[in-house]
C-alpha cells in the first residue's frame, strides 16, 4: 500500500536558526505513521482498545536538508520488516516544492498485550497479522 503523509510546517516547530528543529522529526514520523495505519484499516485507537500497543524500540533518523516554516514535507512509510513480533518501517520524507530529500529515518517497533507482554500477531489476532502482511507484501 503506498501511502504519503503531506505536512505543512509551523513556526512554532522551527529554531533560531529558522529551520525545523531536529528533534521534530520524530514527531513527524509518529504522525505520518499513525495516518497510515488510519489509512491501512488499523487505527491505534481501535488497537488499543482490542489491548494491543506498539511501543516504539528504536528510532534513527539521518538529516539530509533544512526545511523551514510554511514549507511542506511529504513522508513515506514503508514496512521493511514484519514478522508478527516486531515491525520495522523505513520513511522517506522530501521537500514538497524541491523535491529535495530532507530526512532518511527508521522505527523499530513490537507488538504488545494491554500490560506491555509481547505478543505475536499471527497467534494472537490473524486479522491485524493478515493486514500488516497485506501492507508488507505491497511494498
Amino acid at each position: 500500500m503506498e501511502f504519503v503523509y503531506r505536512r505543512k510546517i509551523n513556526y512554532y516547530e522551527t529554531d533560531k536558526m529558522g529551520v525545523v528543529h531536529h528533534s521534530n522529526y520524530i514527531r513527524f514520523l509518529e504522525e505520518a505513521r499513525m495516518m497510515w495505519m488510519e489509512a491501512a484499516g488499523l487505527p491505534m485507537n481501535e488497537l488499543e482498545a482490542l489491548g494491543y500497543t506498539i511501543p516504539t524500540l528504536e528510532v534513527n533518523c539521518k538529516y539530509k536538508y533544512h526545511v523551514t516554516s510554511s514549507d511542506v514535507i511529504i513522508i513515506k512509510p514503508i514496512i521493511t520488516e514484519y514478522n508478527g513480533f516486531r515491525i520495522t518501517l523505513t520513511y522517506i520524507i522530501t521537500d514538497e516544492k524541491t523535491g529535495n530529500i530532507v530526512t532518511e529515518a527508521y522505527t523499530k517497533h513490537c507488538f504488545t498485550d494491554a500490560h506491555l507482554k509481547p505478543v505475536n500477531m499471527k497467534k494472537h489476532n490473524a486479522k491485524i497479522h493478515e493486514v500488516f502482511e497485506k501492507i508488507s507484501d505491497s511494498n
